[in-house]
């Protein structure tokens, strides 16, 4: 019986080849570019697969008109014109081509750092005014320089590795970057902080997140070198551009390289008025190999999910056996919220996650659930891009280990989850349970036996059990105006080291003022 696939945005012929190749299948490829939503809407009834770039945009009146449609492919890197949870629905399995421009990317990055050390557009355009400025345009050199590389995947090793060709020195900065890896790569490591201090030009890396939002801020911007130059060719909102351009005005930093900016396009932005500051139209993946690139990778995930039933990247929880479902599904939100709370106990560097199921749980393949309690942890680093589906495989990327251990004891409780965060320095435990008639639970933290609802903005607080601990935090709060919901203690021995566990009304934006206070030494926002 024959395949059918829609091609609905121009692909070029060359990333389509694999599928133009297949033997084993009966293929049946049409391509109809620029079509209205009510043609596709209309159309997209008789195809099993539809790949598609940007344009196309694939909302949920489409897919619910897609009475046969499996997958949907992506050739790009995101996928915010599909409507996800849309196809999760409907059992359609999304996949992109994450890895297809990481070369094109690390090109350009490269470019940028070269163009900006030798002022290559600035003496260009000179030219083409006339002019002959060799003195006003002297640069420097890369070799024996310093490159601070912030957001270590696979795109800022790839800069790093053309950036030792040019004999500079790497030190980087990842959340997933242990002393090991580090070693094995051959550059040297730290924090945001450390990073800053010693580079001489700096390239960032990371997706955009609630945590890397404004990460290179005025403060961060204080400690670096003066005359550093910066380079963004990932993500616009990494960079304070307000923070940046004081930054340069004031001699802090002699130059930046912008692919990127907060607001697309950028023209017009004031940045783009300063002699130091050159631009490119956001052209990391625009080059021919990454645009043929990201399209065989689909074609072949097309391919692999006819063929063997597998894809390499999904993007969407695949279709999940009903009887394991309705089994496992109650635990979903408890799985990810447990992730997502001990990702927060720790700023070192995972290096192993161990899942410990107990009860009636362990009676189940709890695969699933492993892999969303898995995406709740890395989604602090990872964002959105982490899903169901490729939780394991990011985190193994990132040489993490992953451990199941099932035993069929709860202890008190018919079932319970616990997720422990293994680094080089320390290990976090925070174990779960979902109560009758009164939803999930975090019954213990590490050795602290605690109940605590995991939900909304939650303050976690490591003190000396003392007295009056307990009532100072409830008036510091109050001065703070913030309003105390719960509140959960333990400790493991009177007078010795507690917690405290508050849930409050809003999101905490900075707890320094509590970590400065005697008997407290670590305060921490979780929110969930």
């Amino acid at each position: 019986m024959a395949i059918n696939i829609l091609i609905s945005d121009p692909l070029s012929e060359d990333g389509i080849y694999p599928l133009r190749q297949e033997k084993k299948l009966d293929l049946n490829i049409v391509i109809e570019t620029g079509l209205t939503p009510d043609e596709l809407k209309t159309k997209i009834k008789d195809f099993d697969v539809l790949l598609v770039r940007s344009q196309t945009k694939v909302t949920r009146d489409i897919i619910e008109a897609a009475d046969n449609l499996k997958l949907i492919g992506r050739a790009g890197v995101g996928v915010d014109n599909i409507d996800l949870d849309a196809a999760t629905e409907k059992g359609i399995i999304v996949v992109n081509a994450p890895d297809g421009n990481t070369n094109s990317a690390a090109e350009h990055t490269t470019a940028m750092i070269m163009a900006l050390a030798r002022h290559i557009p600035h003496a260009h355009m000179s030219l083409q005014e006339g002019r002959w400025d060799r003195k006003k345009f002297v640069g420097v050199e890369l070799k024996n320089k310093t490159l601070g590389v912030i957001g270590f995947g696979r795109i800022g090793q790839e800069v790093a590795h053309r950036a030792k060709g040019n004999r500079m020195d790497v030190i980087a900065y990842d959340p997933f970057l242990t002393a090991e890896k580090a070693e094995k790569l051959g550059v040297d490591f730290g924090s945001v902080e450390d990073v800053v201090k010693v580079a001489d030009f700096i390239t960032v890396h990371t997706p955009l997140l609630k945590e890397t939002k404004h990460m290179i801020n005025k403060e961060i911007f204080a400690l670096m070198k003066d005359g550093v130059r910066i380079i963004n060719c990932a993500r616009g909102g990494i960079i304070d551009e307000e923070a940046l351009y004081n930054a340069i005005v004031e001699g802090k930093v002699a130059g930046a390289a912008l692919d990127v900016m907060e607001e697309e396009p950028f023209v017009g932005n004031r940045l783009l008025e300063l002699p130091q500051v050159i631009a490119t139209p956001h052209l990391g993946a625009s080059t021919i190999e990454a645009q043929e690139s990201v399209a065989v990778d689909v074609s072949h995930d097309i391919l692999s999910y006819f063929n063997i039933g597998t894809v390499r990247n999904p993007v969407n929880m695949p279709s999940i056996p009903k009887d394991i479902i309705a089994k496992i599904e109650p635990f979903f939100d408890l799985g990810e919220k447990l992730g997502a709370f001990v990702s927060r106990l720790s700023d070192a560097a995972v290096e192993e996650i161990n899942l410990y199921f107990a009860g009636e749980l362990a009676n189940f393949d709890v695969r699933p659930l492993t892999n969303n309690t898995v995406k709740g942890l890395l989604k602090r680093n990872l964002g959105n891009h982490v899903n169901n589906v490729n939780a394991r495989y990011l985190a193994e990327r990132n040489t993490i280990k992953i451990n199941e251990h099932k035993t069929t004891t709860a202890k008190g409780f018919l079932n319970s989850i616990a997720v422990e965060l293994v680094t080089a320095t320390e290990t976090h435990k925070v174990t779960g349970t979902l109560l009758n008639g009164l939803g999930a639970r975090i019954v213990k933290v590490d050795d602290y036996v605690i109940d605590v609802v995991p939900d909304g903005h939650l303050l976690f607080i490591k003190h000396t059990d003392k007295p009056g601990a307990i009532g100072r935090v409830g008036t510091l709060l109050a001065e703070k105006d913030i309003n105390i919901a719960t509140m959960q203690v333990g400790r493991s021995n009177q007078g010795g080291d507690a917690i405290m566990m508050l849930s409050v009304d809003n999101h905490i934006e900075n707890v320094d003022f509590l970590k400065v206070q005697d008997n407290i030494f670590d305060a921490k926002t979780i929110d969930l």
